[in-house]
């Protein structure tokens, strides 16, 4: 056997015997932007038998490129290779409108998710394996129907919402579509039929969702005037001052948890100046400012949890924690550029921090707001982790006073804006339908 195909093929070897878990009631739960999942069902599909001639030819000539596409694809739910690719274009984003992307990526294929679970169990098409003996299962298996395809619902988001938000790479998510779509019907998971379909599904809830949202970032142009009074910000060329504009999602406005004004940091001052750095401290602040706070972290948890082969109930925790991080995003700099907090080095000039300050007020902290999300959220969603989260969160917002580009108090703001941000969102999934974990619910066919 050729050493190219070998490492492949044992990975496929591996996952034969592993089933997939399953909501099947997912196809009623609340969605975030559209009215509901059976607004989008989809009409019966075709018939299969001349289908199945196509799955065999694809499983035919696969070689070992065609089946490390395969095994790329299969990692993890449908929307972990797109997930990963918007979170790190939006975290590097000096347009503004990063978050909204980064959260309609979660929201869009959770909305297209459920609305997928809705035209599987009306119509309860089987998967290509299922139907004729010759076709090889090389994927995780699935318990679900094949109609639409749940990978491809994902893929038509993806490039929906990449390409508008991201212009410059319409034809490079475009290819990776048609990959993930052959790698689907390669693996025997997937008619050619089940692939159109739910990209089709997927890119026209994300085209929705994109008009839906079209007025949610401000329009307004920053006049440039930045208050010049004693202790306050005194940078130029701010980042992103209108940003706190922007409309949101969850919570009322931007500045409904608008926290109090900052104090004088004459005491935070003293404090940071005061303190004698560690190795722990060093390390801790160079470690969260390369590593984001909650993704990997996410990620992992995902997998820990085995929520990976259960496609509804990932999306449902990316939308979560994507429009989380948008909405706290938004109000966090609502009062940056409210207050105009002034940041350490600006403060006293003889003070010299680890790193160089960011190009924006600094009260309240931004890490410290998602370190916030991570703290109230995570343990909702990841409930046996909850010291770990906690900890995690501590961490990421004390980075910013180890590294000296922080108040105490800017920290303090963030993590209690972040909570209270992540509340909201709770309160929210608390009512979705999702919560019935083991219920037995009848799906209606009408």
């Amino acid at each position: 056997m050729k050493k190219s195909i070998l490492v492949p093929l044992l990975m496929f070897l591996i996952t034969l015997n592993v089933t997939a878990q399953q909501d099947i009631d997912a196809g009623q739960w609340k969605t975030w932007f559209i009215a509901s999942g059976k607004e989008y069902r989809l009409p019966p599909p075709p018939a299969y038998k001349d289908e199945v001639a196509q799955v065999l030819s694809a499983q035919n000539k696969m070689d070992g490129a065609a089946m490390q596409k395969i095994a790329y694809w299969n990692a993890g739910a449908p929307g972990y290779r797109w997930y990963n690719m918007m979170f790190k274009l939006w975290t590097s984003d000096i347009t503004g409108s990063g978050a909204l992307a980064n959260a309609l990526i979660g929201t869009a294929i959770y909305d297209a998710t459920v609305a997928a679970w809705d035209t599987k169990y009306a119509h309860n098409r089987p998967r290509p394996f299922t139907v004729d003996s010759g076709v090889k299962l090389f994927a995780p298996k699935p318990e679900t129907p094949s109609y639409p395809c749940e990978h491809s619902v994902a893929a038509g988001v993806a490039v929906a919402l990449i390409s508008h938000f991201y212009p410059a790479l319409t034809d490079s998510v475009n290819r990776m579509a048609q990959q993930l779509m052959a790698s689907r019907v390669a693996a025997g998971v997937a008619f050619p039929s089940d692939t159109r379909a739910g990209f089709d599904l997927g890119k026209k809830i994300a085209l929705k969702e994109i008009e839906q949202t079209k007025d949610f970032l401000s329009q307004k142009q920053f006049d440039g005037k930045i208050p010049q009074k004693p202790g306050l910000w005194t940078g130029k060329n701010p980042m992103l001052p209108m940003a706190g504009l922007n409309k949101t999602i969850v919570i009322e406005s931007a500045s409904q948890f608008r926290p109090a004004p900052p104090p004088d940091f004459a005491k935070d001052m003293k404090e940071l100046k005061d303190f004698k750095q560690t190795f722990y401290s060093r390390a801790n602040a160079f470690y969260y400012a390369t590593q984001p706070t909650g993704n990997d972290l996410l990620t992992k948890k995902i997998f820990e949890y085995n929520l990976h082969t259960n496609p509804p109930r990932v999306a449902r925790i990316y939308a979560a924690v994507n429009v989380a991080y948008y909405d706290a995003f938004t109000a966090c700099w609502d009062a940056k550029y409210t207050y105009w907090g002034i940041r350490p080095d600006q403060y006293d000039s003889t003070y010299k921090p680890l790193m160089q300050s960011p190009p924006f007020p600094g009260y309240p902290s931004g890490h410290a707001m998602m370190s916030g999300v991570v703290g109230e959220l995570f343990p909702y969603l990841f409930p046996y982790d909850k010291d770990l989260f906690l900890k995690i969160a501590k961490d990421g917002a004390e980075s910013r006073f180890h590294a000296g580009i922080h108040f105490r108090s800017d920290n303090d703001a963030g993590l209690e804006l972040g909570r209270k941000v992540a509340a909201k969102v709770i309160e929210r999934l608390k009512g979705d339908g999702a919560e019935r974990v083991g219920k037995v619910v009848s799906v209606s066919k009408k």
